[in-house]
């Protein structure tokens, strides 16, 4: 009976050791499990991963295993459990994921759960034109320029009420800004409908705060030719002042880049437009015709959608660009001629002082 006691004891005395080795062992193997399955000296090594609509979070650990971003899919499958009951209403994200080999399993865990997917970005500054947004757009590899072009001949109204009748595209309303767009997901219309809601949220604010008399087109449109015209900020509510003024004496705008958008071109230094060029009949072309073309030639920014609003009380009716940024502002056309003349001599002798290519 003694002896029987004394083992009891014994085996009562050796539990918490045994217990203790056990806890230790399974801790030491969970800390094995879920540790980056690359040395952390190593350099980054990343791996894109769709993780498809529906996949099952079995499913996803089995693939990150297979493709070396985690060490167990078992170990996997109990931080799903344990996350699951902490979290019940959430779940991972579908998506493009750029996922790290150098991440332990918790963190590449909780980027899928969390939904956080690879951003791509870009940038569509102001005074971009259609053409110009979808060549870019193509250069990036997003998708062919002609398909976000055709795109953009669809008017979304019923989405956009506010977007002017009988639009033959978007021109104008695309705005400028930088943006980020999950991976996988841009396609022309997903592009086209952020540039809108940005639009939305910023340009059209100002026009419906601020007291005018012009409709959204014609101020969407004059705000274009404004911004092609400026460069140098100071002056932008001047080249407004100047515009508004020859709108209400009805003289033609003249403005080089209504010339251009009509033929497809952009002047240089080196290669101003032509007599012939600006002589070229074409809708768009305001040294031939009166008032403002019949839309927008680009996408303004917030700062010449607001000059356009509030130009400058000036009696400036010309002005003329230094090639530098900065323009000669006159008021009589003598004095305009004069200013073009002296721009076309500078142009002409630093062209003539510039080493041969």
């Amino acid at each position: 009976m003694k002896s029987r006691i004394t083992k009891g004891l014994f085996y009562l005395l050796l539990l918490p050791a045994a217990i203790g080795v056990a806890g230790w062992q399974g801790w030491a193997w969970w800390s094995w499990a879920t540790a980056a399955p690359t040395p952390v000296t190593e350099a980054d090594s990343t791996v894109q991963i769709e993780i498809p609509s529906g996949t099952s979070g079995r499913q996803i650990g089995r693939d990150l295993e297979a493709a070396g971003m985690i060490r167990s899919s078992t170990a996997w499958s109990l931080w799903v459990r344990w996350r699951q009951w902490r979290d019940p209403d959430g779940g991972f994200q579908a998506g493009n994921y750029l996922l790290s080999s150098t991440d332990p399993m918790n963190a590449i865990a909780n980027q899928i759960w969390l939904g956080d997917v690879e951003q791509v970005g870009f940038t569509i500054p102001e005074g971009w034109n259609r053409e110009r947004i979808a060549a870019a757009l193509d250069a990036n590899g997003f998708f062919s320029a002609e398909d976000f072009l055709a795109a953009t001949e669809v008017i979304p109204s019923d989405r956009y009420p506010w977007l002017p009748d009988d639009l033959p595209h978007l021109e104008g309303f695309l705005y400028p800004d930088t943006y980020q767009l999950p991976a996988g997901q841009i396609t022309p219309d997903v592009i086209i409908q952020i540039m809108l809601d940005r639009f939305e949220q910023v340009a059209l604010p100002v026009y419906q705060d601020t007291p005018n008399d012009m409709d959204l087109l014609d101020w969407v449109t004059l705000a274009s030719i404004v911004e092609l015209e400026s460069v140098v900020d100071d002056e932008r509510n001047r080249i407004a002042g100047v515009f508004t003024n020859r709108l209400e004496q009805g003289i033609p705008l003249g403005a080089d880049p209504t010339v251009e958008y009509g033929l497809g071109i952009r002047q240089t230094r080196e290669t101003p437009l032509t007599f012939a060029q600006v002589e070229t009949p074409n809708p768009y072309n305001t040294y031939l015709n009166a008032g403002l073309p019949p839309g927008p030639i680009a996408s303004p920014g917030v700062a010449s959608l607001e000059a356009t609003l509030s130009p400058e009380d000036t009696d400036f009716l010309y002005f003329v660009a230094r090639y530098d940024g900065t323009h000669v502002f006159s008021r009589t056309l003598a004095e305009h001629e004069a200013a073009q003349a002296q721009i076309r001599d500078e142009v002409d002798a630093s062209l003539e002082a510039e080493p041969a290519p």
